[in-house]
């Protein structure tokens, strides 16, 4: 009995041996867990392609990079604000536009001048111009060239002949009033019909009448309607519209000759003369003065029958010769609603802080 147990147990301890052991055997022809080859499945992020080799680069457009910051010393000198007054002296509305020739001829769109018998261009300077009338407009084109009272402005050179192909880089430079709405872009023209160019926006309704410009400063064309797809009018039909203005032609208003031939049924009584633009004189920082002093003069003021200020006369000085000259140079930019000729007598005291 004793012999049968040790044998079970011997038995017992040899199967549990024998199960322990790796065995050796393999198949021929197949390798080894040491010496199969690794195979890895490459992992992409989601939403990338496929391979590296069929991934494509945004549209930049042809040609580099504009320099905006040579644009912005170059184009934005040129560039105006032009404000358009009706009959009663109201505000109309007020446009971007930019010089053509240093005499003072500038462009901006046929509807900025609409209802207008009256204007003022601004630059970026603080420089205010009176717009003598208009030269030639064009409601097709959407185009109008006016003529400012300069003696000389900075002005843009314009390309007659440009090539603005699709995909081609250009920039829009605006008025420097109109703060970041007016700060130079870099765009991609998106279409090119015969008479008219899309380029690729948002550009706002700020950036209408601003020069589009090429990669030197040249004009290239006008933007006259703004949007996702803003319009451009190309350089080749400013060129045009600037060559049906005869050597002689003088600077008028439409509206004020459309109100000449055309008859009234009765006169209408002369409407009283009143101010529609009269900013206050600023107080000149080299003036030294003690807090709380003031300063004051009295100045007349002469308009003509447009509204323009045509001779100040010093009634009483403010005792200081700076403030005198910071007093005139403001009024001569003050403007009455037109009608008639008048004169008024303006107070204006000078107060330190």
């Amino acid at each position: 009995m004793r012999v049968f147990r040790l044998t079970l147990l011997c038995l017992a301890i040899f199967a549990t041996t024998g199960c322990g052991r790796k065995s050796t055997g393999r198949i021929v022809g197949e390798p080894s867990a040491a010496q199969s080859p690794s195979v890895s499945t490459p992992v992409q992020s989601p939403g990338s392609s496929a391979s590296p080799s069929q991934a494509q680069s945004p549209k930049t457009g042809q040609g580099p990079a504009l320099d905006l910051s040579r644009l912005e010393n170059s184009v934005r000198p040129a560039v105006i604000w032009v404000t358009m007054f009706d009959s009663s002296g109201k505000l109309l509305r007020t446009e971007n536009a930019f010089f053509i020739s240093g005499d003072g001829k500038f462009i901006t769109t046929a509807h900025a001048i609409e209802g207008g018998v009256n204007a003022v261009a601004k630059m970026a300077d603080g420089r205010i111009y009176d717009v003598s009338g208009v030269l030639t407009a064009s409601t097709t084109l959407d185009l109008a060239v006016l003529q400012a009272d300069v003696k000389y402005v900075p002005f843009l050179t314009l390309n007659k002949n440009p090539n603005l192909e699709p995909d081609r880089r250009v920039g829009v430079v605006g008025s420097g009033l109109a703060g970041a709405d007016g700060a130079p872009r870099d765009v991609i023209i998106s279409t090119r019909q015969s008479d008219r160019l899309e380029i690729a926006g948002p550009i706002s309704s700020s950036s209408i009448g601003s020069p589009v410009v090429s990669e030197n400063g040249e004009v290239v064309g006008v933007v006259i309607s703004a949007g996702e797809k803003a319009t451009v009018r190309p350089s080749n039909a400013v060129d045009s519209l600037l060559g049906q203005i005869a050597s002689d032609a003088k600077p008028r208003w439409p509206e004020i000759a459309r109100a000449i031939v055309t008859p009234t049924p009765a006169p209408r009584p002369t409407p009283k003369p009143r101010l529609v633009y009269a900013p206050a004189p600023a107080f000149p920082s080299e003036v030294r003065s003690r807090p709380g002093g003031a300063w004051s003069g009295r100045f007349r003021l002469n308009f003509n029958a447009r509204g323009n200020v045509t001779n100040i006369q010093v009634i009483q000085s403010t005792g200081n010769n700076v403030l005198d000259q910071s007093a005139l140079n403001t009024l001569r930019q003050w403007k009455s609603a037109p009608g008639q000729e008048w004169a008024a007598t303006v107070p204006v005291t000078f107060q330190s802080k």
